[in-house]
């Protein structure tokens, strides 16, 4: 007797990853990893409860990993601690993921320990579009990338 395919719960058989198994394992060991404004940061932003966004952790984008991304409105959340300071690689890092067509909002960990609300007020004005332009301060970094709808920036 053959077996039956396994179903998900929307009932179609289940169908392989598009990601590599080395970058869902790497991801899930970062995920397992988190440190304290990680965690407190995510759990504002899990299961759709800023705004009704949804946000993943982790998630693979070229070489790199996003900590957190609301991919329906193309926005990445980076959380930063003091080795971040002026990295060259860091900024390197954003201009891939706008070549990419994300946003990248950068945080210092401590101000998601401190100033959590206004962190979250920060990110839920740059999902509805209230920050339309890079903005570099002392306690955030926000590198724009237009959104795109036909071939053409809006």
């Amino acid at each position: 007797m053959a077996r039956a395919e396994p179903e998900t719960e929307r009932g179609a058989a289940c169908q392989p990853s598009r990601r590599s198994p080395e970058k869902i394992a790497r991801a899930r060991e970062l995920r397992g990893g988190d440190n304290q404004a990680e965690g407190t940061l995510w759990n504002e932003l899990k299961a759709r409860r800023l705004g009704g966004y949804k946000f993943v952790r982790q998630m693979p984008i070229g070489p790199y990993f996003a900590d957190f991304a609301c991919r329906s409105q193309k926005l990445i959340v980076e959380l930063d601690g003091s080795q971040h300071a002026e990295s060259s690689s860091d900024r390197r890092r954003d201009e891939f993921m706008r070549g990419e067509g994300f946003s990248v909002l950068r945080f210092w960990s401590f101000d998601v320990l401190k100033n959590k609300r206004s962190v979250c007020e920060t990110i839920l004005a740059a999902l509805e579009g209230q920050l339309a332009e890079d903005v570099i301060a002392p306690d955030l970094r926000f590198v724009f990338a237009a959104k795109k709808t036909g071939g053409s920036a809006l």
